[in-house]
């Protein structure tokens, strides 16, 4: 037996993990996550709510991504507060609990934010590029690489 105590709320996710089931009204404009990788498959007991959260959120971020046009990037919005929208350049996570997400605002200014997996909740949003000379900053091809690797 366990020495470990799960909420009703940790035991009915891991019952339900790695289930993703999406419905889009035109699927053509809208494509939601199609594959998720093996890794991801299978419930780990060794994974902290952090890690699950950083990982699920890499493979949103990079489906987001294949479905922008050359002239935008990924940006976060969040809700609850006057925070604005983040351009992501990187994201990460601190065992147990906590997501960190690096970028830049509007403006230009560093920004990073803190978060605990209980109270995430974000919105993917296409921003135009931060430099129109360059070609797209695809953070989620980086942060997909580096959860193979990890």
């Amino acid at each position: 037996m366990s020495d470990e105590i799960s909420t009703s709320a940790e035991a009915a996710e891991a019952a339900v993990l790695p289930c993703v089931h999406e419905v889009h009204s035109d699927p053509e404009t809208c494509a939601g996550l199609r594959k998720v990788p093996e890794k991801l498959q299978k419930p780990d007991a060794a994974k902290s709510p952090a890690r699950w959260a950083y990982e699920r959120l890499i493979l949103y971020i990079q489906n987001f991504e294949q479905q922008l046009d050359a002239e935008h990037e990924v940006a976060m919005g969040f809700t609850g507060g006057n925070t604005g929208v983040l351009r992501i350049e990187g994201m990460g996570y601190f065992d147990p609990d906590i997501i960190t997400f690096y970028g830049s605002e509007g403006s230009g200014s560093k920004t990073q934010l803190v978060q605990h997996v209980s109270q995430l909740n974000v919105m993917l949003r296409a921003v135009p590029k931060a430099r129109e000379e360059a070609p797209p900053n695809r953070i989620g091809f980086r942060l997909a690489s580096d959860l193979q690797q990890g």
